[in-house]
């Protein structure tokens, strides 16, 4: 879709220059009007320890990297102070983190967390407060609808949700794969269970079979008597619904008991980790749904990958160009609306943005509307990239 493009800076890694004195906006509510060259607080919640630090870190350096580049840039019409709080991976955290940077900091913006549970936590106090949230990869099946149904009016997320990617890499395997018979092993928890539920119905209504089903509890390390079972079944494909924490060693482990089928998974696989814990060797014929790839990449990207590693040292993965994506979302919206509170939900609600991982607007429940890769592995190394349009 064709509308106004946010420039997206990319120059090389900047200090913020951060002013003293009160941020407009946020808090109790509130809406403001802004004027050229007031300072505004955007809010940074993320897992920065914990089980999933992996993830929360990644966005965080993403999101700041974006914040930095526009507060060094001669046409930001805004200077951005930004607030951190690390909720450790927790809901109640999460929850007590949004609170304080709304209440205690000003803030008219938060940018995470990274996982949906935590991200969830924020969304009442966000919303009672009119402080838009900008979730970088909260995918869990309507995670931005309360118990009722209902869109939370200030939530918004920027990745597809997991019924979405489930639905994808159902179709790939069938039609592009030529996989007939399917075996899954999945997380006990809401993502888990959210893509296995649209995997199994799109790849038994393609024509396919699922033939054996077992699953997990996070923090599981030991997934022989899984495999060993698994084994004895005649599948052509192994889906795994999960984290990269246990995923990494269920390859290991499934390749070392000699199951050479291809590998299918979820964006939960984008880590580096997952080859620690697997083996470069045993990612090959492994697929996974992600919205980012570094290949063929756009000068756009690589000189956000270029800005990105000489700031922190490493490369950016997946989680990183979502936060990157999700600050650059929050500061368009801002010099769009030129006002906080409802006018500032107001315009991402109708906004048209393209950034790193895609171009897209929202629909009705704060989801993107976007397309989903499948990348394919070959020794741990991203090999090639498909684009799947889930049919409907």
């Amino acid at each position: 879709m064709k509308g106004r493009i946010f420039k997206v800076f990319t120059s090389s890694a900047l200090a913020v220059g951060l002013l003293a004195g009160c941020s407009s906006g946020g808090g109790a509510g509130a809406g403001k009007t802004l004027a050229d060259g007031d300072t505004v607080t955007i809010g940074l919640n993320f897992e920065l320890s914990g089980g999933t630090a992996s993830y929360g870190t990644a966005e965080y350096n993403g999101a700041k990297l974006a914040i930095d580049q526009y507060n060094a840039s001669d046409d930001a019409k805004y200077k951005i102070e930004i607030a951190e709080q690390d909720n450790k991976g927790d809901n109640a955290e999460s929850t007590t983190a949004a609170t304080r940077l709304i209440t205690e900091d000003g803030a008219s913006i938060l940018i995470g967390p990274a996982t949906s549970g935590t991200s969830i936590a924020t969304y009442q106090v966000a919303s009672d407060n009119a402080v838009p949230v900008i979730s970088p990869s909260a995918t869990q099946i309507d995670a931005t609808t309360n118990d009722n149904g209902e869109t939370y009016p200030y939530a918004f997320r920027i990745c597809f949700e997991d019924s979405y990617q489930g639905a994808a890499m159902a179709q790939y395997a069938y039609d592009t794969l030529g996989v007939k018979k399917a075996a899954i092993i999945n997380e006990v928890s809401d993502y888990g269970q959210g893509l296995v539920s649209t995997f199994k119905d799109v790849f038994t209504e393609k024509g396919g079979e699922v033939v054996a089903e077992q699953s997990y509890n996070s923090g599981d390390t030991d997934f022989a008597s899984i495999l060993t079972d698994m084994k004895s079944k005649d599948f052509d494909v192994l889906y795994i619904a999960g984290y990269y924490q246990e995923a990494g060693l269920i390859i290991k482990q499934a390749r070392d008991m000699g199951i050479d089928t291809p590998i299918i998974g979820a964006d939960g696989f984008e880590s580096e980790v997952l080859s620690q814990l697997a083996g470069a060797d045993n990612l090959s014929n492994t697929y996974y749904t992600t919205c980012y790839t570094t290949l063929n990449a756009s000068d756009e990207l690589t000189n956000f990958i270029d800005s990105y590693t000489e700031e922190y040292g490493e490369a950016p993965n997946m989680f990183s160009a979502l936060a990157y994506d999700s600050a650059n979302l929050a500061l368009q919206a801002l010099e769009e609306a030129g006002a906080t509170g409802e006018e500032l939900k107001n315009t991402l609600e109708g906004i048209e943005f393209s950034g790193i991982t895609g171009s897209f607007t929202f629909d009705d429940t704060h989801s993107p509307i976007k397309t989903v890769m499948i990348v394919e592995l070959e020794n741990g190394v991203q090999t090639a990239a498909t684009e799947v349009e889930v049919e409907q």
